[in-house]
């Protein structure tokens, strides 16, 4: 049994109240786990950010994994702690491997949560999130997890009802986690997608009135959708249509095609200047590009990623397929032809000037009304919440 003993003297009575102020004001202590691809990383970011700024009422460590992205972005923003974590999708010997594994980070997570007097957790789902959660929960610490998915990640629908809270990028994933308290907040996104006022884009030379096609392949980029716009390229250059074609940097053909209209890259850092620009996106369905397309009201032909984890990618497209704010192929069945055909009924392109048709005008519409601004304030206010 721990007493508090407390003298009674007008100076021990100074004393306390000072400390009890210093208590009330020194920052927070909060966990942020967070790990590999930017679908996870980049929005946990947007959060720390704001929990971090202005008043700094909040002292954010990160806990991610080795030689994933959050050991290039985040060390020059927060102390970086990393724990050796795999994802579940193991057979045989291999599942027992990674159960130890997991039994490991969890006391070294413990470990960490308790040395460093952490007084709750954040996270962004993915495996990072099960010994993060496992080890807040053990000592009673208050956890909030964001599920970017429609379909939410296995780790969120086993061990959402133990958080405290679980945030949503979509409506639709509460469905998936009836015994979880969920709330929608959207998912974050980078600072440049809340602004209003349309960004120039100067280093792409772009005639005003031409219509424009954004092909967004996600933070790997795809392969195969890069094959298929170039494939119909030739036809949509004709209508005097113009590509920014974003490849990743592991498409081998990307300097293959060579045209006027054209203007290829791996990655583009003004995304949301070009996608105000666009007149149609092509583009896979991860929860982050869906999210920054709804923020810039960008029709979108949407071609999920056929071995994402659990197919989720197609349940994010259904989302906006279903709103009317895009529309969805599956790779398998997209042939050339298709694409090539679809481009040009929803722009409508008669010459070399922009020419959308009623139906592109309403997707863009549509688009809008999946728009959460200001998600990441969203979150801050949640975590706030609970600690």
């Amino acid at each position: 049994m721990v007493e508090t003993i407390v003298n009674d003297s007008p100076d021990s009575t100074l004393t306390a109240n000072a400390n009890a102020v210093v208590a009330e004001t020194s920052p927070k202590r909060l966990l942020l786990a967070a790990s590999g691809t930017g679908g996870h990383v980049f929005p946990a970011i947007a959060v720390a950010e704001q929990l971090s700024e202005g008043q700094a009422d909040y002292r954010i460590e990160w806990l991610g994994v080795p030689d994933r992205l959050e050991t290039q972005l985040v060390p020059d923003r927060y102390p970086l702690h990393t724990v050796t974590a795999e994802g579940f999708q193991k057979r045989g010997l291999d599942s027992l491997r990674v159960a130890f594994k997991l039994i490991a980070s969890i006391w070294q997570v413990r470990r960490l949560l308790q040395v460093g007097r952490f007084q709750g957790v954040f996270t962004t789902g993915g495996y990072i999130a099960a010994p993060a959660v496992l080890a807040a929960r053990s000592l009673g610490l208050p956890v909030i997890l964001h599920e970017s998915n429609a379909l939410p990640g296995k780790v969120t629908r086993f061990l959402g009802p133990w958080c405290s809270a679980v945030a949503l990028g979509f409506e639709a994933a509460a469905a998936y986690l009836p015994r979880t308290k969920t709330v929608c907040t959207g998912t974050p996104v980078r600072s440049q997608f809340q602004a209003t006022v349309p960004v120039a884009l100067p280093d792409l030379e772009i005639p005003a009135e031409a219509p424009l096609i954004v092909v967004v392949g996600g933070s790997q980029g795809a392969v195969g959708v890069n094959r298929l716009v170039r494939q119909c390229a030739p036809a949509w250059f004709d209508m005097g249509i113009w590509i920014v074609h974003l490849t990743g940097e592991n498409d081998p053909d990307a300097k293959t095609l060579q045209h006027p209209q054209y203007i290829v890259l791996p990655f583009y850092d003004h995304m949301a200047g070009l996608l105000q620009r666009a007149d149609l996106a092509i583009s896979r369905s991860g929860a982050g590009t869906l999210t920054e397309l709804a923020m810039t009201h960008t029709p979108s032909i949407l071609i999920p990623y056929p071995f994402a984890a659990e197919d989720h990618q197609t349940y994010n497209a259904t989302v906006f397929s279903q709103a009317g704010a895009a529309t969805l192929f599956q790779q398998a069945d997209l042939t050339p032809e298709v694409l090539q055909a679809e481009v040009l009924r929803l722009l409508g392109s008669k010459g070399p000037h922009r020419h959308p048709s009623d139906e592109l005008k309403q997707m863009a519409q549509q688009a809008a009304s999946l728009a959460v601004p200001h998600s990441a304030e969203q979150l801050a206010k949640l975590v706030r919440q609970w600690l």
